[in-house]
């Protein structure tokens, strides 16, 4: 079994897990979150702790058991914290816009483009240039704001476009004059 597999889940209090067979229902003061985990691995509440354990150990069975852990994990951390991801527009002119659940954007191709933001994701957007994007579920956050990202990917000469707050763009010498 894996080390990562091993380890309890701590659950906070006013967070509630109920199991049934493979599916898991994880809900908190934040939202709910039902996911389906692999049939053969067992999962227990115990003394507030979620664990997961495998009856008959194979090596497959052993890497879902890391595996379902941090999908476990990322749930009961997702019903009461939440998770968000930062995204920043570089570049002269790029600007976004919240419209309701619509997410407006302006980079620089001829027309502006609409994103509907997917059910259980909010957004908020600072100074038209920083956009957070945040929700329970940690899989679809990082889906959405790796779609957000994709309009306008940024580029490695002038570093525009649209990054992660936390990413660094390599950046190019480009061409220079030979004499």
């Amino acid at each position: 079994m894996s080390r990562i597999g091993r380890m309890p889940i701590p659950i906070p209090n006013g967070v509630k897990v109920d199991i049934n067979d493979s599916l898991v229902k994880v809900t908190g003061p934040k939202g709910c979150i039902t996911k389906r985990v692999p049939s053969e691995m067992d999962i227990s509440v115990a003394e507030d702790k979620l664990v997961v354990s495998i009856p008959s150990p194979t090596k497959n069975s052993s890497a879902l058991s890391g595996l379902t852990r941090s999908l476990l994990a990322s749930m009961v951390a997702g019903v009461s914290e939440g998770f968000a991801k930062s995204l920043e527009l570089v570049g002269i002119g790029y600007r976004a816009e919240l419209q309701g659940t619509v997410l407006q954007l302006t980079l620089g191709y001829s027309h502006p483009i609409r994103f509907e933001l997917p059910p259980g994701i909010t957004a908020s957007v600072e100074k038209q240039t920083k956009i957070t994007l945040e929700g329970i579920d940690k899989e679809l956050v990082g889906e959405t704001a790796a779609v957000v990202r994709n309009f306008r990917r940024p580029e490695p000469y002038k570093g525009k476009g649209i990054k992660y707050t936390d990413e660094t763009i390599r950046r190019k010498i480009g061409k220079k004059g030979i004499k």
